[in-house]
C-alpha cells in the first residue's frame, strides 16, 4: 500500500510539473478568439484591437472568429465545450449575462462551464439613437410623441443588453414602444437609417462615425458623465431620474481551464490593454480600465448576470 500511495504522488507530482510546464510555454500556437456578433460591431472591433495586441505581445496569432446567433451563445457554446487548454477563448459583451435567463438550453451552464479571464474595460454608458430624419430632439420630446404614436425600437435579439435598456426605459417613462428584433446591431442601424424602427440604445463603437456625419442623433447618453467625444449629448437621468446603464466586454476561457492559466492570461490581457494602440481605442469608446484578477473578474460577472436578472423579470420575458 506505501508503494502505491508513493507511486501516486509521484505520479501527481509529474503531472503538475507537466502542466506547469505547458501553462509556462503558452501559448505555443495559434489561439482562436470567438465572437458571437457580427464583424465591425462593438464586441468585435475591441476583440480584434485587443486580440491583434495579444498577438504581438505573445508572439502566436490570436484569430478572431465570428460565431453569429442567438445573443452570442453559439460562440459561447464552442468555448464552453472546447479543451480547457486557453487555445479557445470568447470574447464578448454584457449581452452574455442575460442568456441564461432567456434560453431554456443553451448547451452550457453559464457560470461554470465558462470561466472569466478579464474584461477590457467598463463602459459608462450607451446612446439613445433615433434618425437625423426623425421628428424629435430631446428625450420629453420623444416620451410625448412615444404616448401618442406607436413606435418600434430595434436591437440584436431577444433579451440582449439593448433589449433590456429599452425595456427599462418603457417602464420609467411610462411608455409602450413595440420591439423588433435583429440577427444583429448593423441590422438594426439599417432598420433604423431605412425608417423600419424608430430608436435604438446602443454601444458608442460602432455609431461614432453615423454621428460625426449627421446621420443619426443622439437623443441622451445613459452614463453618470457626458460622452468624451459627445459632450453635449445630456444625460438620460435628467429626465430619468436613476437611468443609468453601463455595459463592459469579457474574456472567457472553458470552465475547467487550470487557474493558473487563467490569470496568465488576465496578466496579459491587462498588459495589452495598457498598449496606446489598445488604451486610445477602448478610450475613445467611452471605456474606461479595469484591472480586476481572474478571481475578482469572475465575482464581478456572477454579480452582474444576478443584476440582469432582475430586469429581465421585470421585462416580463420568458424563456424560450
Amino acid at each position: 500500500m506505501l508503494r502505491i500511495l508513493t507511486l501516486l504522488a509521484a505520479s501527481l507530482l509529474t503531472a503538475a510539473s507537466a502542466q506547469a510546464q505547458d501553462i509556462a510555454k503558452y501559448p505555443e500556437r495559434p489561439v482562436r478568439v470567438m465572437v458571437g456578433f457580427a464583424p465591425g460591431s462593438g464586441p468585435d472591433i475591441h476583440a480584434r484591437v485587443v486580440a491583434q495586441q495579444l498577438a504581438t505581445d505573445l508572439g502566436q496569432p490570436f484569430i478572431v472568429e465570428n460565431r453569429l446567433g442567438a445573443n452570442g451563445t453559439i460562440a459561447a457554446r464552442a468555448v464552453a465545450t472546447s479543451t480547457p487548454d486557453g487555445y479557445t477563448i470568447l470574447f464578448s459583451s454584457s449581452s452574455i449575462a442575460p442568456t441564461q435567463y432567456m434560453y431554456k438550453n443553451t448547451g452550457y451552464d453559464l457560470l461554470t462551464d465558462l470561466k472569466p479571464v478579464a474584461t477590457q474595460g467598463e463602459l459608462d454608458g450607451i446612446f439613445m439613437l433615433v434618425d437625423s430624419k426623425f421628428p424629435v430632439k430631446t428625450v420629453p420630446e420623444f416620451i410625448e410623441y412615444a404616448k401618442k404614436n406607436h413606435v418600434l425600437y430595434g436591437s440584436p435579439g431577444v433579451g440582449n443588453e439593448l433589449h433590456l435598456k429599452a425595456e427599462l426605459f418603457n417602464q420609467m417613462a411610462g411608455v409602450k414602444m413595440e420591439h423588433v428584433p435583429y440577427k444583429g446591431a448593423s441590422e438594426v442601424m439599417t432598420g433604423l437609417l431605412g425608417g423600419s424602427v424608430q430608436v435604438m440604445f446602443v454601444t458608442p463603437p460602432s455609431v461614432l462615425g453615423l454621428l460625426k456625419d449627421g446621420r443619426v442623433r443622439a437623443l441622451a447618453f445613459t452614463g453618470t458623465k457626458p460622452f468624451p467625444e459627445f459632450p453635449d449629448v445630456p444625460l438620460i437621468s435628467k429626465f430619468l431620474p436613476g437611468y443609468v446603464q453601463g455595459s463592459w466586454g469579457m474574456f472567457f476561457v472553458q470552465g475547467k481551464t487550470p487557474d493558473a492559466l487563467v490569470e496568465k492570461l488576465n496578466v496579459a490581457i491587462h498588459e495589452a490593454l495598457k498598449k496606446p494602440a489598445v488604451a486610445d481605442k477602448l478610450q475613445r469608446d467611452g471605456y474606461f480600465p479595469d484591472t480586476r484578477n481572474a478571481a475578482e473578474t469572475a465575482t464581478f460577472f456572477k454579480d452582474k448576470v444576478k443584476e440582469v436578472g432582475g430586469l429581465v423579470k421585470a421585462a416580463g420575458i420568458e424563456a424560450n
